[in-house]
Formats: C-alpha cells, structure tokens, sequence
C-alpha cells in the first residue's frame, strides 16, 4: 500500500557482498580497486541516500549537496551523470572526487548517459572499479538491509538492448527469481516516466514490468535534472495500487531544468531546489524524504509498505 505524505512546493552479474564497515577504501582520486564497502545490515532500517546528475567543475551545487549526505549514515547511491561534462577520468578526478567522492566507499553508482560520452565509459568504469559490475553491462545487485537493490544500465543501444529477451533483462529477471525478497527497488539514469524536458524513455518498459512482475516497490532515476515523484503505476502508466513508485531525482548538482505539464500520475515535482533523496527501508515497508539544500524550503515525503 502506498501512502502520500507531506509535500510543499515553490510557485550480467551480481556484485559480491562487500567487505564489512571499516576496510579501508580506495584514494578517492585514483577510484577504488575493489567492490564498494557498504555497511552490513544491523537492526533497524536501512539508510539508501543520493541523487543524479551530479558533479561538476563548473559550479558549487555538487558540494551543497555533498554537505547533506555527509551528516547522514547508510548507503549512497548515484543515478548517473556523475562527472560531467564527459565522465572522463579527469571530470572524475577533479569534480567528483573533492564533492561526492568522499563517499566513494559507501557508495552503489549507476552509469549515466554522459559517462558514455567517453569511449565505453571507461572514466566511469576505471574509477568506481569492481563495484560496478562488469564493464561490458554496467548493471548489478545488492543487499541493503532486508532490501535486494538492483542497480541498472537504462543506455540500452550500449548493453545489447532492453527489450525482452535482452541480456539486462534476462539477467534481471534471473536474479529476482533466485533472491526472492519481500522489498526491492532498482535505480537507473533514464526515466521510464517523465514531466521533465526529456520526457518518457519507452525502451525501459520490458525493465519495469520485470520488477512489476517480481512485485518490486520503487524505481529511482536521474536524467531529468528536476524532482518528481508519480503514483504506483503500472508498466504502461495505469494507476495501480500495486505498482510500482518512481522518483525521479536529477537534483545533484548540475544545472536545474523546467518541468512541463505533469502527465499521468504525477503526484509532486519541482523544479528549482538541488538536494537529495533519503530513503528509510525498514522490514517490510519505506518512505522518502527529498531533502533541500540550505536555503531552500521544498521537500516532499511518501511512505509504503512492500507488495
């Protein structure tokens, strides 16, 4: 069941377990060697904290937004376009590192279309190493909690399609069968619905209706460099109160952009406010809370409970 909360607006593989809390990580500067450290599930909710489109040379928003998620505990997460311009080595070491890079080991990436932008994104790849999977597919699973978190490549002329039948999708549906789990979201750079300037990526469709089939709860991207959250839909856009709920979170530094007209199950977006999205994933339920950079009033809240 999913609840709205408060809101104010403004007009092919599975990456290992990661080593317990306390190995040490990696120069930020040069990325890690190995798997991200993730903290190991304790009692309690779980703490999965972050945003997309992030860092960028040109500007200070990337460490207003740093400076939220150093005051929180738990797992980050990235949802691509996180060096700009290119996501070369060089946009990582100079404008991810000093920001976002401090998380580096606490932190589960997705790929982005800008990483792309350099040859098979090896800027990306060289610098997250290991806990991103293997480089010719980008995407990966996690524990975080009670939580199987699925961690996506939505740059489907890269990875062989995102059709049905496609090696991201069999491999999603694999892995949903062989863990299955009452709670589990995914992440990925393109939204499958948007309000924002790029608008809906259709080619995400047979992705979502794995993870609808599966009884998947939450799916977060980037992208659209805005916040927006829609109602539990379905994979064609039908309201559904046992589909799936999607946050769109393009709010980690680079440059804002205007929502247009809301489309279908919109429930709450802005347009003017960097910050990130905590997300509190207890034992069989969630809720988000975007959280703003200082200086700015918009937030918003939604809580569920898993299917």
């Amino acid at each position: 069941m999913f609840l709205a909360g408060c809101a104010t607006q403004p007009s092919a593989s599975t990456v290992p377990d990661a080593p317990p809390t306390g190995t040490p990580a990696a120069s930020p500067s040069a990325g890690p060697s190995s798997s991200a450290v993730v903290p190991s599930p304790s009692p309690g909710p779980a703490i999965l904290v972050g945003a997309g489109d992030i860092a960028t040379c040109a500007g200070t928003d990337d460490s207003a937004t740093a400076s939220l998620i150093a005051g929180i505990d738990g797992t980050v997460f990235t949802a691509g376009d996180n060096a700009y311009e290119e996501g070369t080595a060089a946009n990582f070491r100079d404008c991810y590192a000093p920001t976002w890079g401090r998380f580096l080991d606490r932190t589960l990436p997705a790929i982005g279309n800008h990483e792309y932008l350099t040859t098979d994104a090896v800027g990306y790849f060289g610098y997250f190493g290991n806990a991103v999977g293997d480089p010719s597919e980008g995407w990966y699973a996690r524990q975080v909690g009670t939580w199987r978190v699925y961690i996506l490549n939505s740059n489907c002329n890269t990875v062989g399609g995102c059709r049905a039948g496609s090696p991201q999708e069999r491999w999603l549906r694999a892995d949903l069968a062989a863990n299955p789990t009452a709670c589990a979201l995914a992440i990925w750079h393109h939204p499958r619905f948007s309000s924002g300037e790029h608008g809906n990526f259709v080619s995400m469709t047979p992705i979502w209706e794995a993870l609808y089939d599966a009884g998947a709860e939450l799916v977060i991207n980037g992208h659209d460099h805005d916040y927006e959250r829609f109602d539990p839909q379905t994979p064609a856009g039908k309201a559904d109160p046992n589909g799936i709920v999607e946050i769109i979170v393009g709010t980690g530094g680079r440059g804002l952009r205007a929502v247009g007209k809301p489309i279908a199950n919109s429930e709450v977006h802005n347009d003017n406010t960097f910050g990130v999205l905590k997300l509190t994933l207890s034992d069989g339920s969630w809720e988000s809370t975007f959280l703003p950079v200082p200086g700015r009033t918009f937030t918003d809240t939604s809580t569920g409970t898993c299917h």
